[in-house]
């Protein structure tokens, strides 16, 4: 495994907690909870090592001691909510987790393990890191994006505003700088934050590294990335700064963007095209379905179904048995049609069996977690999905959009309203 995703994992785990040993100390009081001086030692050893394997230059000490406290107390706010919350992560579901991360790159557990301590983390501490990042997913899933919803009316007026913009067939590769504001920010702090945007901006057009000024003055979550937004196409660009970044030239670094959270900056970083048009294979499918219950056993079920399929190859049509013997009540009053389906329609192991079927051939008996099915697939055809598609990724657009300024202004609002209390002189 290369030692740049093992920063990655562990720069995105929400806590860096080591071993307290006898001389550890205090250095932040939030609300009812501590964090320790070996916290931030562990988290700034971590990203000191994601930025060295960014070849980004590491910002000051002091400076980068700041912008890790920070996030750390970011972070300890999130699990406080969950915690009150009633939010947990079970050790089942932990494990999954980490196999899954372990099969991704190519390993066995232990050998995920092993390439973990060789790189010199505790794994037990990954663990537990691991845990935490998963309970600020879900708070997250629970406090802003189950909140989001997105009405027809917003995707109608989301593509009318689109409809023949060059842009949408753009994606654009962004780097950002928060300089963050409490909410009611007195003048004094809007100026103090505007002189710092301005003299980042300065350094920047004077050739400094995105990177490097990211990592030393930004407060967004992506700081200790370069900034790096990752592509993403128009509709998908934070709304405040949208229109600025599709009539930038790749390099090109804006001005102060004021938002309630702060000034932005950002760079294009990168440009490229995209497509829109959408063309899928459609299949053209009937089934017969028996479920299993009190009366009917998983065998009988699979019983039943070879019994209909002699009966089909004896030359009985499949639409008067699909309406006589099918449990799947919706489609067996229509012979089992199931109309013209597009991948990812239908569960994966039906798609895998129907997959394997020449038009006309019929399956042999096959279980999924609704019961025991045969299927014939009748046709296939190309279907040009383009409007579908683009009002299905409208509204993801759309979603994601407001789910960005959504969890922006809630992480504001919770720093905002806690108890912080520095115990660092340097801070």
């Amino acid at each position: 495994m290369k030692r740049s995703l093992l920063f990655l994992l562990l720069f995105f785990s929400i806590s860096a907690s080591a071993a307290i040993s006898t001389v550890d100390r205090i250095i932040a009081i939030v609300n009812d909870d501590v964090i320790l001086e070996s916290e931030l030692s562990s988290r700034l050893k971590t990203v000191k090592g994601q930025l060295l394997q960014q070849n980004t230059k590491i910002p000051a000490e002091d400076v980068l001691r700041r912008q890790v406290l920070e996030r750390l107390i970011i972070s300890q706010l999130q699990i406080q909510a969950a915690e009150r919350g009633g939010i947990r992560i079970d050790d089942k579901v932990l494990n999954a987790s980490i196999n899954r991360i372990a099969s991704q790159n190519k390993m066995s557990l232990n050998q995920f393990r092993s390439a973990i301590e060789n790189d010199g983390f505790d794994f037990s501490v990954f663990r537990e890191d691991i845990r935490r990042e998963m309970i600020i997913s879900r708070l997250i899933q629970r406090q802003v994006r189950q909140r989001v919803d997105v009405t027809e009316q917003e995707i109608d007026n989301f593509l009318i505003t689109n409809k023949g913009d060059d842009n949408k067939n753009k994606e654009f590769r962004l780097s950002h700088i928060l300089i963050s504001l409490p909410e009611a920010a007195s003048p004094e702090q809007v100026d103090a934050a505007k002189a710092k945007a301005d003299a980042a901006i300065k350094e920047l057009r004077a050739g400094a590294s995105f990177k490097q000024v990211a990592a030393a003055s930004s407060d967004g979550q992506n700081a200790f990335e370069g900034g790096d937004l990752g592509w993403r196409k128009a509709p998908q660009l934070p709304s405040i700064f949208a229109d600025i970044a599709t009539k930038m030239q790749q390099g090109d670094i804006s001005d102060p963007i004021r938002s309630p959270s702060g000034f932005h900056i950002i760079m294009l970083s990168d440009l490229r095209g995209a497509q829109n048009r959408h063309v899928v294979t459609q299949t053209l499918a009937r089934h017969i379905l028996i479920r299993r219950n009190e009366l009917t056993s998983n065998d009988d079920a699979q019983t039943r179904l070879q019994q209909l399929l002699i009966r089909l190859e004896g030359g009985e049509d499949f639409a008067a048995l699909a309406r006589a013997h099918s449990d799947d009540r919706g489609s067996a009053a229509r012979g089992g049609d199931l109309g013209w389906t597009s991948p990812g329609a239908l569960v994966p192991k039906f798609e895998e069996e129907m997959s394997k079927l020449s038009p006309g051939q019929i399956s042999q008996p096959f279980q999924t977690q609704f019961g025991w099915h045969i299927v014939q697939k009748l046709e296939v055809r190309e279907h040009d999905n383009t409007d579908a598609f683009l009002r299905s990724k409208a509204r993801e657009f759309i979603r994601e959009r407001k789910t960005e300024d959504e969890t922006e202004a809630w992480i504001r609002r919770i720093r905002d309203e806690a108890f912080v209390e520095y115990r660092l002189d340097d801070i």
